[in-house]
């Protein structure tokens, strides 16, 4: 068939002016969207590149360098904008990348025209294999966070966008808006290739603008915003925004006249919450692909849909499932990974199992990898039991666990303030509609979302399974226990004696009954500017400053601390000793970070700290002296269980926005990884203090370091919002 360009082009010759491309600014029509592809062509072949990287966010220029590259026959490698660095470098250094284009004016670049940059990368070593006629190569991260190259020629992806194209015939689709990354090749092909050859309009939004930041971060307000003023027709939504959508629409805030066809895919659905949308006028659809096979496989669509089913697949495809439920799929699928030999098979074995109907609709059943079996036998996919706790809760993450147990548990991620009663009710209301197989005997609350940094998930929000469950005694001990009205597994660190009463370890309690003061910490506005690239480095030294000004004070209140302890608490006592020998010194850490930023070290000593903190220590060394010395441990609760959740992965970003070495973050990538230790020890001490007056003070202390250390975080100045910065690599 003929490739992209050709079916493009005859789109430019049918309806010239009409608008193709539209941007923040300005709208491309097709014929000056083809005669700026083209001048991005030229250039690209002028310059002898074969092999480029594409950054930047969702820009007009993406989209003209993107097509540029297909004319010019040079292999395009989309580089998605929350790689960290180090996946970024894997990509470079494995597709042998001769150059990198920008979607935006960027450092060390120089414009190739349309709003495009071009950055020379140095000779690598000898790259990748691959197999002819590539031409375009997408990375995804699976399940160990290393990005995987998938080889797809011009021919495989114009194929999958005329089958989509014919799929949707029959509905009038004339203004697409692009929501997720155009680097995500989901969107690229059916949020870009295919509205074209629709001849319809695609819109694209800084993804900041729509509240999108990184692979998983979402402000839903800017979203719904960007929704209303844009009035698209269509939009491409995973599991997570179609849910998102559904309550803003539920709750008036979302205007949904506009909307014609919202396809749903990355992740299963809940038959339960495609027919809330519908109800309040949202139209989505469920779909099922993978990049191995240009993205789409099968698409629900309206007129040929059925309920709990990912629809009939596409025509370029053939789809079968094998006596093991394996979903088997032939006709369109890619031509082999980067750098690996081709597998030669006619069937690609997508890894899902399913079923298909007598109509030829597929069900797709999760991961055949995920599969868990219980001790009595029955097969549970933990992707089934996730959905239906997305559905049934809200929560922002769901994972289920229990391969060999008589009955499945979860951990669960709800980050708002609704009481663990509220979300048992809701528990409770799920478990009677399940299988009774299948019911959740135990579930955990837990309000910090489960994050890359700590290995919990992939780069598009996927759970690492092997981690998590590597992780899981921990992971449990940090969350809120909600137990159902079924046995308990043995082991587990609470017991439940009658309904809607527990017995909960001290730890266990600090973290239930700190958790409103704790949000005025996760909730300042640093955290979201530098999820959003919006930091520099006055914020960094800034904030480096005043964590010198109250870690320089941590054996000292220590040392009081421990002075001052009652016999009764030796143990603890001793406990300190121990941290005391590991914190000694780590100030001067904080000092080297600030002088590796160009500050004078010897003046920030010297300096005074900003007032929340000179409060919060003073408050501390108070409590120590006129009260309960054991409230020091509040301060411990807040700094280690802060640094646990946001050091390491605040300072992966903040690196990678100011370009700074690794000797500016000795002290945050530090304790990113001591205190997931030090943690674990805590949390042991703890549950070690029982009396009554001893723990009121630490929760108290911990509700007023929370206050003050937060004060102190709502404190770093910003800069100003503007235009983000596309993601630099190399």
């Amino acid at each position: 068939m003929a490739g992209l360009p050709e079916l493009l082009h005859e789109r430019v010759r049918q309806h010239p002016e009409r608008i193709a491309l539209q941007g923040p600014d300005a709208g491309l029509s097709y014929r000056k969207l083809w005669l700026a592809a083209e001048v991005v062509a030229d250039q690209l072949q002028t310059l002898g590149i074969k092999r480029i990287g594409l950054c930047g966010d969702n820009t007009p220029a993406w989209v003209v360098a993107d097509l540029a590259c297909l004319m010019a026959e040079v292999v395009c490698v989309p580089v998605p904008v929350f790689f960290s660095r180090s996946q970024t470098e894997h990509l470079i250094q494995r597709a042998g990348l001769d150059a990198l284009l920008f979607s935006a004016e960027t450092e060390q670049a120089e414009t190739i025209g349309q709003g495009v940059w071009r950055k020379h990368l140095p000779v690598s070593p000898a790259a990748s294999s691959m197999p002819e006629h590539t031409a375009k190569i997408t990375f995804t991260s699976g399940s160990t966070g290393t990005p995987k190259g998938v080889c797809l020629s011009a021919q495989q992806m114009a194929a999958t966008a005329a089958a989509l194209q014919q799929r949707l015939a029959g509905v009038e689709l004339q203004q697409h808006l692009c929501i997720l990354p155009l680097a995500t090749l989901l969107e690229n092909i059916a949020g870009v290739y295919l509205p074209l050859l629709m001849g319809a309009t695609v819109t694209v939004a800084l993804l900041q603008t729509l509240g999108m930041t990184g692979s998983s971060g979402l402000d839903l307000d800017q979203l719904v915003a960007g929704l209303n003023r844009h009035h698209p027709h269509t939009a491409i939504l995973v599991p997570e925004l179609a849910m998102s959508l559904v309550i803003a629409a539920e709750q008036g805030l979302l205007a949904t006249d506009s909307f014609r066809f919202l396809a749903v895919g990355g992740g299963r659905v809940s038959p339960d919450l495609l027919a809330r949308g519908r109800a309040v006028g949202l139209p989505l659809y469920e779909g099922y692909g993978l990049s191995e096979c240009g993205s789409v496989v099968a698409l629900n669509v309206p007129g040929a849909e059925r309920e709990g089913t990912v629809g009939q697949p596409l025509g370029h495809v053939q789809v079968t499932v094998d006596d093991a439920s394996r979903i088997l799929v032939r006709g369109n699928t890619h031509m082999g990974y980067l750098g690996d030999e081709p597998e030669g098979d006619d069937w690609l074995d997508t890894g899902d199992l399913g079923a298909l109907d007598a109509e030829g609709f597929l069900t797709v059943n999760g991961r055949a990898k995920n599969l868990m079996i219980t001790s009595f036998g029955r097969n549970i996919s933990p992707e089934w039991l996730e959905s239906e706790l997305v559905q049934a809760l809200g929560a922002g993450q769901a994972v289920v666990f229990g391969d060999g147990e008589p009955q499945p548990g979860a951990l669960v991620v709800i980050p708002d303030n609704r009481s663990p009663d509220a979300v048992r009710s809701a528990l409770a209301t799920l478990n009677a509609g399940l299988p009774d197989y299948a019911r959740l005997q135990a579930v955990y609350l837990r309000r910090q979302p489960l994050t890359r940094a700590e290995g919990h998930i992939t780069a598009n929000g996927r759970p690492v399974r092997h981690q998590i469950q590597a992780d899981l005694p921990r992971l449990m001990a940090e969350a809120f226990p909600l137990f159902m009205n079924l046995s308990v597994p043995a082991g587990t660190p609470t017991q439940q004696t009658t309904p809607g009463d527990y017995n909960m370890a001290f730890f266990d309690r600090l973290q239930s009954d700190t958790q409103q003061a704790r949000e005025h910490v996760t909730r300042a506005p640093v955290i979201q500017a530098i999820r959003e690239g919006r930091f520099d480095l006055e914020g960094y030294t800034w904030f480096l400053a005043q964590a010198y000004h109250h870690v320089k004070h941590t054996v000292p209140l220590m040392m009081a601390c421990g002075g001052r302890l009652p016999d009764r608490l030796e143990f603890v006592r001793k406990a300190l000793v121990d941290y005391i020998e590991e914190e000694y010194g780590h100030q001067e850490w904080i000092l080297n970070d600030l002088a590796a930023c160009g500050k004078d070290k010897e003046a920030i000593r010297h300096g005074q700290p900003d007032s929340a903190i000179e409060l919060m220590v003073a408050y501390l060394y108070d409590r120590i002296q006129r009260g309960n010395p054991a409230a020091f441990f509040g301060m411990v609760q807040v700094l280690e269980g802060t640094s646990i959740e946001l050091a390491t992965p605040l300072g992966e970003a903040i690196q990678k926005q100011l370009g700074l070495p690794d000797q500016a973050f000795s002290y945050l990538y530090s304790h990113g990884a001591l205190d997931q230790e030090h943690f674990e020890f805590f949390r042991n001490l703890m549950n070690e203090i029982t009396d009554p007056d001893d723990q009121q003070a630490i929760i108290d202390a911990a509700r007023m370091v929370y206050r003050l250390y937060g004060d102190m975080l709502h404190s770093i100045p910003l800069p100003a919002r503007g235009k983000e910065q596309c993601h630099e690599a190399a």
